[in-house]
């Protein structure tokens, strides 16, 4: 193997300590994966984490900073190459942020992905697990999301490559992912292979428009530059074609301030009208790329990119996409969530509704429920579903769907979980007899924990996209339950990420 492995920029140890250079650890093998999508080697009792190296590769390693109880190096050298290694596929393999495990092998991934949920349920909370069904790996392993984010950025990220070469780069606008750990660095992105090739056609033309028309690209720490952000989402059918598509563009229209800002103090910059540039450049779009059903766009002069307080508007279409599921219809729309990975999520929410073990007659509680998409999915396997989602445009997607496939049983309700879910709530509409949770990667709020236990549904299905936090939560849960069942599915390939699905069931007093 002979590529050569660009490292990503790791924050580099101040030399101030006696100016000592930092170490050079040579012939070291890579024993395990870590946290971040990095491995990790053991040095004297000392645990090193290596990015973009796999178990088995033996490796000289250029510490880069070293803290009490641990180190962070780079591989610099090669002496022998793991069977667990792969080719990596992308160019920007290694120093774009994601897709981190593309040098190891799909069946390693899924083993450690499967080491990580039991390591989590065991070693933080405590719990005693059944034997662990093998984790459900992607049928897809690239073009698997239906969702991409890119940002627009004046300052792009100039590889080591770049850098060495010592030319002047007078274009250094950007649009593709941010730089990991450099917050207003973003790497121009050429061809990503998380989506269909549209995202790349979509990206790449609007990035040519641009530099084109003179459009400014966004400034982060100024918090200027029209072009901020955008977002594809699609909708694929059973043959992995595009049937609708949606592309919500981001803008900025604040002005340079004039006068200089005094030190400490944010003055709201001026606003300036940019709707002839605006409307330029999505009519290239909405006429270049016909795949594109719904174009919209938000205005958006804060300081973080978040659009769920900011009005959207449709340019041309609809303002929404519809996603299909087992004959569901289920609308999306901008600030919807939805998983990512549309075939796996129909995987995982299979399982769901297996572990809920439903015969038609329960009263289902579906918390952090998004669209609704699980609780349409099982609405037709029991008497009610109550869901619970915080953001309201998503809740209002979630009736809509309801109505679109004719589930009369559904309630939805929008607000944030511990302030909705309480006793009276349970009293109001019903004892679950079985809740499903699907809460965000921080987990559930201790209240919402306590009001689940005094609830005391017959079943619990929490599905995970942290098992550690979801090994917080259940440890707290199982004074009352017993891990029954537990499900690894894999919903993004190339990552350390994983979805894990466990069922509790009540222990009879």
């Amino acid at each position: 193997m002979t590529r050569d492995y660009i490292t990503l920029p790791i924050e580099k140890e101040s030399m101030s300590r006696k100016n000592r250079p930092l170490p050079l650890l040579e012939h070291i093998t890579i024993s395990d994966v870590a946290a971040e999508g990095k491995a990790l080697a053991r040095v004297n009792d000392m645990v090193v984490f290596v990015p973009f190296v796999v178990p088995g590769d033996v490796v000289d390693l250029q510490v880069k900073r070293k803290k009490h109880s641990y180190t962070e190096a780079v591989a610099v050298n090669f002496h022998e190459y793991s069977p667990s290694r792969a080719e990596p596929f992308c160019r920007h393999f290694g120093v774009c942020g994601g897709c981190k495990w593309q040098c190891l092998k799909y069946e390693e991934q899924l083993r450690a992905k499967q080491k990580q949920v039991v390591d989590a349920l065991t070693r933080i909370g405590h719990l005693a697990l059944p034997e662990v069904n093998p984790i459900l790996g992607s049928e897809r392993t690239r073009g698997y999301r239906n969702k991409l984010e890119f940002t627009f950025s004046d300052k792009r990220w100039l590889t080591d490559g770049e850098i060495a070469s010592d030319v002047q780069y007078d274009d250094m606008n950007a649009v593709g992912f941010h730089i990991p750990g450099c917050f207003d660095k973003v790497l121009n992105i050429d061809e990503c292979y998380l989506m269909n090739d549209l995202n790349n056609r979509v990206r790449n033309g609007v990035r040519d428009y641009a530099l084109q028309h003179n459009l400014s690209f966004f400034d982060l720490r100024e918090q200027t530059g029209l072009l901020r952000g955008m977002m594809l989402r699609i909708a694929e059918d059973e043959q992995g074609d595009i049937r609708e598509a949606m592309l919500l563009m981001q803008f900025c229209t604040n002005l340079e301030s004039p006068q200089p800002r005094e030190k400490g103090k944010r003055e709201e910059p001026p606003q300036g009208d940019f709707s002839a540039e605006i409307d330029g450049l999505l009519s290239f779009i909405r006429d270049s790329f016909p795949e594109i059903t719904s174009l919209l766009y938000v205005i958006n002069n804060k300081c973080n990119d978040t659009i769920g307080d900011l009005p959207v508007t449709t340019f041309s279409g609809t303002d929404f996409i519809m996603e299909q599921m087992e004959g569901l219809r289920f609308k999306v729309g901008p600030k919807s969530f939805y998983q990512t990975n549309t075939r796996q999520a129909y995987n995982l929410y299979k399982v769901a509704r297996d572990f809920a073990g439903l015969t038609g007659s329960e009263l289902v509680y579906d918390l952090y429920t998004g669209t609704g998409t699980i609780a349409n999915f099982v609405a037709r396997s029991c008497r009610r579903v109550v869901g619970i989602e915080y953001v309201p445009e998503a809740i209002e997607d979630a009736r809509e769907n309801a109505l679109l496939n004719g589930l009369a049983g559904t309630l939805f309700y929008a607000g944030d979980m511990k302030d909705i879910l309480t006793d009276d709530f349970i009293h109001a509409h019903g004892r679950p007899d079985v809740i499903i949770t699907d809460p965000p990667r921080a987990g559930m709020h201790g209240d919402v924990v306590d009001v689940i236990l005094r609830a005391a549904p017959r079943r619990i299905v929490y599905v995970s996209c942290n098992p550690a936090t979801q090994a917080r939560d259940l440890q707290l849960l199982c004074t009352q339950y017993r891990v029954s069942k537990v499900q690894p599915v894999d919903m993004f390939p190339h990552t350390q990420h994983v979805e894990n699905v466990v069922l509790l069931e009540k222990i009879d007093n």
